[in-house]
């Protein structure tokens, strides 16, 4: 049975049942009542007795009308805020939905090989391209997961839009388990990995600079009736649905598909393509919000700022591709992975109507979109298949 002070305790074993006799009953003499206790004579009275005359609420006539999906907006919304349906954003809802087809967990692959590669395989160089790798990741997603449950989502007032980001705020938790998993499994001294973003100040540059931003937001004084706090508020938006999940985070995954592309490190390069699904998400989902703002609120983000915003960030992505890859490893290296960032960069700017930030920018790695994809055939015994139902090519745009 379970306990529910404790509900990770193990069951209790029941105690064996002991029957007993049943109670002497004294006998009837002929022509006497049967003997009745205070007790009986308690529950008589209580059966027969009245109900006790307890006041009853007055209920109000209802006032509220009923909801209008177009009173709804992403911000400033005069809707009630917990009723779900009609939708204004059925898009909103559509993710959720897509989403949750897409479950998965790092317990589903196997990390046998890994072990194998790291140990054995790996050279120097590349065992710090990965270690680095992750060290950046375990603290971006903790991080992208405050942004979205503690900064954003309390800002919507459209509660499509809301259910979407709780299910981001769980997927971001996973990630973060997923990084979690992989230094376990290859026995990586925990506390130096996680504190390399405090003492590697290429990493520290690009935490800190999200910081920065989320900090900005993270306030529960803000009002977004407010149009200098509005602006702001959208801006660290584009910067984590354009730059950090949509750009920084699919260059972060692009080192180790290249060491998959060579057979290694299979188990984590599986495990960041099914990551590298939920962000596709993530950043198509912050993206679209951040223009319904837009157009919403008839806002206008100056032009400059979203200059300087593009420029700071690939100043960031530099410094810390030369720190990961002072010599190049076999199929890649620094100018690649910062050719790969302005190429990206570019979608991302097109699809959040900005100006192109790097104009001319090619794309450095014509392989990755594809290696990021999952590949439906498996060997049965290398590992477990753990398919998205929504299938199909990535489409990054």
């Amino acid at each position: 049975m379970l306990n529910w002070d404790d509900p990770l305790a193990a069951p209790a074993q029941p105690e064996p049942v002991i029957s007993s006799p049943a109670p002497k009953t004294a006998p009837v003499i002929a022509g006497s009542a049967p003997s009745t206790n205070s007790n009986d004579k308690r529950s008589a009275k209580s059966a027969t007795s009245k109900p006790l005359d307890i006041p009853r609420p007055a209920l109000n006539p209802v006032v509220a009308k009923p909801i209008n999906p177009e009173d709804k907006r992403v911000v400033n919304g005069m809707a009630d805020i917990n009723q779900l349906a009609p939708f204004k954003y059925p898009w909103a809802w559509e993710y959720f939905l897509n989403a949750n087809k897409n479950h998965w967990t790092p317990l589903d692959v196997n990390m046998t090989q890994d072990i194998q590669d790291y140990n054995h395989k790996l050279t120097l160089e590349e065992r710090h391209v990965y270690d680095n790798v992750l060290s950046y990741l375990t603290t971006s997603d903790i991080l992208a997961m405050r942004n979205i449950g503690l900064a954003v989502m309390e800002k919507m007032t459209a509660p499509e839009l809301q259910i979407y980001q709780a299910r981001q705020v769980y997927e971001e938790a996973m990630h973060t388990w997923t990084y979690q998993h992989c230094i376990e499994t290859l026995g990586l001294d925990q506390g130096e990995i996680y504190n390399r973003y405090r003492v590697v100040p290429e990493i520290h540059h690009k935490i800190n600079l999200c910081n920065s931003r989320l900090e900005s937001v993270l306030r529960a004084d803000i009002d977004l009736t407010n149009r200098d706090e509005l602006e702001n508020f959208v801006m660290a938006y584009t910067f984590f649905a354009g730059v950090f999940e949509g750009t920084w985070f699919y260059n972060g995954f692009t080192p180790i598909f290249a060491l998959q592309r060579r057979g290694l490190m299979k188990g984590t390069a599986e495990q960041f393509q099914y990551i590298m699904r939920d962000e596709v998400l993530h950043a198509s989902f912050g993206i679209r919000v951040c223009n319904q703002i837009i157009q919403e609120e008839k806002l206008k983000l100056d032009p400059k700022a979203i200059q300087h915003m593009w420029e700071e960030a690939e100043a960031a992505e530099i410094a810390y591709a030369n720190f990961l890859l002072p010599d190049p490893i076999l199929g890649y290296n620094a100018e690649d992975h910062i050719g790969q960032f302005r190429f990206v960069a570019n979608r991302r700017a097109k699809k959040l109507n900005h100006v192109e930030p790097f104009p001319g920018a090619e794309n450095t790695l014509p392989w990755l979109d594809e290696q990021a994809n999952l590949k439906k055939e498996k060997n049965f015994f290398e590992t477990r298949v753990t398919e998205y139902q929504t299938g199909g090519a990535l489409n990054w745009d």
